[in-house]
């Protein structure tokens, strides 16, 4: 649902914003207010994201004791569900008591899970 609302508000900020000829100098008088908007594939910010807290959190001790699952932007996607196994289900990961998500990054690994699903 939040991502249907996320691109729902990107799309009428694209199209109320034209940013190829907004541009207009303040000596020739354009005063007039602008929108200026980034469409971002909506797909895209939630998979940075979960991408940014799996090498922070995740590849500190994937790289020394798992090699094979050490995550990159091309990998990720194939082991959603196994991060959606061990981090929400069984709650095994991350290890130790020195690394801990944070609620947030709980929520942005969900919503990248979620949108890996519905693909």
């Amino acid at each position: 649902m939040t991502t249907l609302v996320k691109f729902i508000i990107a799309f009428s900020l694209s199209i109320t914003g034209d940013s190829t000829t907004t541009y207009e100098s303040i000596e020739a008088g354009a005063l007039r207010p602008y929108t200026y908007a980034t469409v971002l594939t909506v797909s895209d910010a939630p998979k940075e994201k979960a991408l940014q807290i799996l090498k922070n959190k995740c590849n500190v001790c994937h790289s020394k004791r798992n090699r094979r699952r050490v995550f990159t932007l091309a990998k990720m996607d194939r082991w959603a569900n196994d991060v959606y196994l061990q981090v929400f289900l069984k709650k095994r990961m991350p290890k130790g008591k020195k690394i801990k998500l944070t609620q947030q990054e709980y929520q942005d690994l969900l919503t990248w899970i979620t949108n890996t699903q519905n693909r």
